[in-house]
């Protein structure tokens, strides 16, 4: 897409509450160019607050704008980004991209048959600290990493209203945790290493008794042998280290980057051990995005950004389509318990 100084964005949809920090970049920018949403009241209400207007058709919307950040309901993803593909308009996506990995190939079809711009939204990867831990993964410090352990989640599950919102229902949704909150663990196992070769996984709606779970423990596998826990949840009263890698010649830990651990933790936020030197860990004073705030606002501001410098997209299809390809696959490995192929 040729670069625009002042692409024209609309946002589809409040159904998921990160079309607001969008929203807010759009309008600081001078980007806004509208809102739809098949909930009128909550798009009405959201168009009076970001000082725009309200469509009551999508077409309306479509023909105001070039770009479109879609935040709705993930089952309503592929039919909304199949009509921006088709007028030809650029298109983020919130996460996950797809309520199946069926689903996501879907959108890849759209996305390929209409040659649209498209930028999937995984926030995490603005975050300094993901590319902190990139680097040194990277740099051979941790010599061969065997072992990565992730925990993701939060504590909204333990709120009286949370069985009232539309991502605890599968038709609405594709999933709970696994899906919702492991979404982000996910994507960086596969930043770092690549998509694993198998998986392993289990899922308890034990403690909320949803029709999605509220709990999901996956293992993943690599060619190399290198194992992957991944652990996420609607109901963590509390947490604290979020990501453990351990290597052959040092570990790396970090916390402060979920909903669990972010408001208690008072750091040092990513530790350090390397082999060699004096036995203690190497603290680091770098401050996540998600602890220092403004952080799902990352995803509009790299949107606008490379939209007006005519870029790439700074998150590609293929992040999502791993992402959906990694969790389908712990969800049929939950399913019928036995190992399963990525």
């Amino acid at each position: 897409m040729s670069g625009s100084p002042k692409p024209r964005v609309g946002v589809v949809s409040f159904a998921h509450y990160h079309a607001n920090f969008w929203s807010e970049v759009f309008a600081q920018r001078g980007a806004l160019a509208g809102v739809f949403d098949d909930d009128v009241a909550r798009g009405t209400e959201a168009a009076v607050r970001y000082g725009t207007r309200h469509h009551a058709a999508l077409d309306a919307l479509f023909a105001t704008c070039d770009a479109v950040a879609i935040c709705s309901e993930t089952a309503q993803h592929a039919p909304l980004i199949a009509a921006a593909a088709a007028r030809g308009l650029a298109i983020l996506c919130e996460k996950p991209l797809g309520v199946s990995f069926e689903d996501c190939r879907r959108i890849e079809g759209s996305v390929a048959q209409h040659g649209a711009w498209f930028m999937q939204s995984f926030p995490k990867r603005f975050d300094p600290v993901t590319w902190a831990i990139q680097r040194t993964v990277a740099s051979g410090d941790l010599g061969e990493v065997t072992l990565v352990r992730i925990r993701h989640g939060h504590f909204y599950g333990l709120q009286p209203d949370f069985r009232e919102r539309w991502y605890v229902r599968q038709a609405r949704a594709g999933g709970g945790a696994l899906l919702d909150e492991g979404a982000h663990g996910a994507d960086l196992l596969n930043l770092l290493f690549g998509l694993p070769a198998t998986v392993l996984a289990e899922t308890s709606h034990r403690a909320l008794g949803l029709e999605v779970e509220d709990l999901a423990t996956a293992t993943f596998r690599w060619e190399s042998g290198m194992l992957a826990e991944l652990t996420a949840s609607f109901t963590f009263a509390a947490a604290d280290t979020s990501i453990e890698i351990y290597g052959t010649r040092g570990t790396l830990l970090v916390s402060g980057v979920d909903l669990a651990s972010r408001d208690i933790t008072p750091g040092p936020f990513l530790r350090l051990f390397r082999e060699g030197g004096e036995r203690r860990w190497a603290a680091s004073d770098l401050v996540p995005q998600f602890k220092r705030g403004n952080f799902h606002q990352q995803n509009a501001i790299a949107f606008l950004d490379a939209l007006a410098a005519g870029a790439p997209p700074p998150i590609p299809l293929a992040a999502g389509l791993a992402v959906g390809r990694m969790i389908d696959a712990a969800y049929r490995a939950a399913a019928t318990g036995v190992r399963t192929l990525v």
